[in-house]
């Protein structure tokens, strides 16, 4: 497969790919976030890079968001979904049926809009070969948005159509950067009506397979990072017992909350 020289990127070396996990929505976010401190604390030069989905329907509130309806919070104590903190900046996210990307970048571009541009440029170069057009939102960027697929801003990327397809969100540390970001596939409506009050993104005629689409993002990742030797590697015991004591601090439908 052969991208356009505008999906490559001047940089090189070896980076790690991580396999898919099976874990809570309160340990991916910690996990997350200590790959990226990992990255700066341990001086790495390569990427990280890693797919995964939820076990259970997660609502993630981004890191400065302090709204938080009350059905919300009803939703949570019936165990029709999971509360938890992101890491990263930007408004809710309903993660069910869909497929999340993270990338732990340790030499990003200084700037955050280029960075995101960077990273968008990518990732639709990896749905233009599965036939998916994307472009940046236009929307002017609002903190803590309640619904973050309702607006579309140049973090994001839309189908031909307007419909947000893809919500980004950053976090930066010491110059390295964790960009994450949420692919709804198949979301269900009911839960989705029942959180945001409207009806989720769909596909016509159908959602791309998820395993289409993460084969095709980490051709396009590696291009554009030009990182072609990737260390398939899993969690060591140490970094699993970090994520695990990480994880509460995560969780919103703690007790504390």
């Amino acid at each position: 497969m052969t991208l356009p020289a505008s999906c490559r990127s001047e940089r090189s070396g070896g980076g790690r790919l991580l396999p898919d996990l099976n874990l809570s929505g309160a340990e991916q976010m910690a996990l997350d976030a200590l790959l990226l401190e990992h990255s700066w604390t341990l001086k790495l030069t390569g990427p990280v890079l890693r797919f995964y989905r939820w076990i259970r329907p997660s609502l993630s509130l981004g890191r400065h968001q302090r709204e938080l309806p009350g059905s919300w919070l009803s939703l949570a104590r019936a165990g029709e979904l999971d509360l938890i903190r992101r890491p990263s900046g930007g408004g809710s996210v309903l993660h069910a049926g869909g497929l999340t990307y993270a990338l732990v970048w340790p030499d990003p571009p200084r700037q955050r809009r280029e960075a995101y541009r960077q990273v968008n440029r990518w990732i639709t170069c990896g749905f233009s070969e599965l036939g998916v057009s994307l472009n940046p939102g236009d929307a002017p960027a609002q903190g803590g948005a309640v619904d973050c697929f309702a607006r579309s801003t140049a973090a994001d990327l839309v189908d031909a159509e307007g419909t947000k397809r893809i919500g980004s969100a950053q976090f930066w540390q010491h110059g390295h950067l964790l960009q994450h970001g949420e692919i709804p596939l198949t979301p269900p409506a009911d839960l989705w009506r029942a959180v945001f009050g409207n009806d989720p993104p769909r596909w016509t005629p159908s959602s791309p397979d998820a395993a289409a689409v993460q084969r095709a993002l980490i051709s396009s990742f590696s291009k554009g990072l030009s990182t072609h030797d990737w260390t398939d590697r899993a969690l060591s015991p140490e970094e699993r017992n970090l994520m695990q004591q990480r994880a509460e601090a995560y969780r919103l439908d703690a007790p504390a909350l």
